[in-house]
């Protein structure tokens, strides 16, 4: 009878124990398991090079303040923040082929120098890249001649993407702020 017992309540234990379990799996909802398979693809490093065409003056500006900076920090612009959706084109000219859009945020960052907090996702126009963004956020020392920032991820071919851009200044109109940027970006993604 001992044994019969024990076997009655050693199983309302396994019970209550699966239950439990499966309880808080059907609480918490919105965590699941990834398809492993999603890993067993080639991972595969790619080097893109745009050209990076900020217009922020004149009838087509690509570049919109939404933010005035502070009044007190004139030579830096410090607070002012710029919506872009900049031409992203093969070569330095504007008039270059046209390969895809950066879209983001920048915003003026520093109180003694020019440097920039980034926020940009490169939304591509070109064959099988067609539809596939790659974000970038990052810090832009405008006075460094080759500036870093991490890429941070993407959509479409670009999922779980990696790696890291550099840029160099191309051409600036110090008059107008108009400002073409050479991004070399290395991208870590799966194929």
């Amino acid at each position: 009878m001992a044994i019969g017992a024990f076997k009655i309540l050693f199983f309302l234990l396994l019970s209550c124990y699966t239950l439990t379990i499966v309880m808080a799996q059907n609480e918490t909802g919105f965590v699941g398991s990834i398809d492993p398979k999603l890993f067993r693809r080639r991972q595969n490093v790619s080097h893109f090079r745009f050209y990076w065409h900020d217009v922020v003056t004149g009838d087509n500006a690509t570049a919109i303040e939404i933010i005035p900076p502070l009044p007190t920090f004139n030579t830096t612009n410090f607070g002012e923040v710029k919506v872009i959706d900049n031409a992203l084109t093969s070569g330095p000219q504007l008039s270059s082929k046209l390969v895809g859009r950066a879209q983001g945020i920048y915003a003026y960052t520093s109180q003694t120098e020019l440097n920039f907090l980034m926020i940009m996702n490169f939304a591509l126009f070109e064959g099988k890249y067609n539809g596939s963004t790659i974000t970038i956020l990052g810090r832009n020392d405008a006075y460094e001649k080759v500036r870093e920032m991490p890429v941070i991820g993407g959509s479409g071919l670009f999922r779980f993407a990696k790696g890291y851009a550099e840029i160099t200044t191309y051409y600036l109109n110090t008059t107008t702020g108009d400002a073409t940027s050479e991004y070399n970006i290395y991208v870590s993604h799966y194929v």
